[in-house]
């Protein structure tokens, strides 16, 4: 930038400021032309990342209902995404004002005390007619199922896909890179297995192995291009051919949050582990460090110990920044009352990540009804066509959305 004698830097009011106080207010005899450049390029970067700083999101209420999942779904393939939430879906039709407020009955979710026996809402066109249907399972009757999509304003049928044990929810990954999800429950008190859709309405199941974790997640560990499975204690090579290898090079606690997330945090060209604390306080990062003789181990860094109940995280970019956040937040009576902190505040939080450290920023906290706590199975998308990814949360303290109006 070139100035003359005393000129203040036009586009930056602080600046200005601070030549001001420089030049006349203590009479220092340095020259506006020197220090402006100075002040405009140490400055303008730092303001900027102030205006940058924070998401704004806004708030919108759906429904009072206590169901702990949600999925986002085009129900009715108008192209906008619907959201499908335990008994009920909600059609997007377009308008800010009324979006999600049109409701339809798709069926009843059995009901156990205070829980709904369906803890996952994955989408994907089982039966190959061109409607999308979801994928659920649940603890207490212990089975893995699909509801079908009929296309009209029916209830939606349910088909058993398998006894499976318990099920904390289940999440969906592409295990053999063919371009189609298997689904994997997780079933903390039964072996670990998974299953592929091989043709309409067809699922094949293959086991794992005998691994038994509160916890699970996918990625690839040791860099050969194969996904391998994280659970609470180790990770399980993937050998190919449905050939596994378990390796104990770490240990999460009795709960891990689902997923575990697998990233390459540091740039390093190892991938980390993020994990939740699901029944207790703390979620925490796990940095992959291989020695020089190659033995593999994970160095385990706090990201935050003030909430419990970690349950549920997401990893993407809603800043716009082309790097991911972390999602996640505290899950309202996880346990009913059973857990360590069970009665504090709840809360939404995205974690944003500098290349060193994680930095929390709330979207909502507070007392129940003042703050918004998760579930199990949470979504984050573009729900308006804005550019934006927005958070849709389903709980025990209701069915929000959060829309993304951008970085404020």
């Amino acid at each position: 930038m070139n100035y003359k004698r005393g000129q203040i830097c036009p586009k930056n009011p602080k600046v200005a400021n601070m030549l001001n106080f420089f030049s006349n207010t203590h009479g220092i005899s340095v020259r506006t032309f020197v220090l402006c450049p100075f002040l405009c390029a140490i400055t303008t970067p730092f303001l900027w990342a102030q205006k940058k700083e924070k998401i704004k999101f806004t708030p919108y209420f759906v429904a009072a209902e206590s169901f702990e999942s949600v999925g986002v779904i085009d129900v009715n393939n108008d192209g906008k995404p619907d959201l499908v939430s335990g008994d009920f879906y909600y059609l997007n039709e377009g308008d800010a004002k009324t979006i999600f407020r049109k409701r339809h009955r798709l069926g009843d979710q059995p009901a156990f005390a205070e829980y709904f026996d369906d803890f996952s809402t994955i989408p994907i066109d089982v039966n190959k007619d061109g409607r999308m249907d979801f994928v659920t399972g649940g603890w207490f009757g212990e089975t893995l199922r699909w509801h079908e999509n009929p296309g009209t304003n029916e209830e939606w049928p349910a088909h058993e896909i398998a006894k499976v044990g318990n099920v904390e929810t289940v999440r969906a990954w592409d295990l053999d890179n063919d371009g189609q999800v298997e689904i994997v429950p997780n079933t903390p008190n039964s072996p670990l297995h998974y299953f592929k859709l091989e043709g309409p309405g067809k699922f094949v199941r293959y086991e794992v192995g005998d691994y038994k974790s509160h916890g699970i997640g996918f990625g690839d560990i040791n860099g050969d291009g194969k996904g391998d499975f994280i659970v609470k204690n180790g990770w399980i090579e993937n050998k190919g051919n449905n050939q596994w290898v378990f390796h104990p090079d770490f240990d999460m606690g009795e709960h891990a949050s689902i997923p575990i997330i697998v990233t390459d945090l540091n740039g390093d060209g190892k991938n980390d582990l993020i994990a939740g604390t699901a029944h207790d306080y703390g979620i925490y990062w796990y940095e992959q460090q291989v020695s020089a003789d190659g033995k593999r181990s994970f160095k385990k860094h706090l990201i935050d110990d003030t909430a419990s109940q970690y349950h549920e995280l997401v990893w993407t970019d809603i800043t716009g920044d082309g790097k991911p956040e972390l999602i996640t937040g505290k899950r309202y009576r996880a346990h009913n009352d059973g857990d360590p902190g069970a009665h504090d505040d709840v809360g939404l939080y995205y974690f944003t990540w500098d290349g060193k450290s994680f930095t929390k920023n709330i979207i909502a906290y507070g007392p129940p009804g003042v703050g918004k706590g998760t579930g199990i199975y949470m979504q984050v998308a573009d729900l308006r066509d804005s550019g934006r990814k927005d958070i849709v949360v389903a709980g025990k303290d209701g069915l929000w959305v959060f829309f993304n109006e951008g970085l404020q």
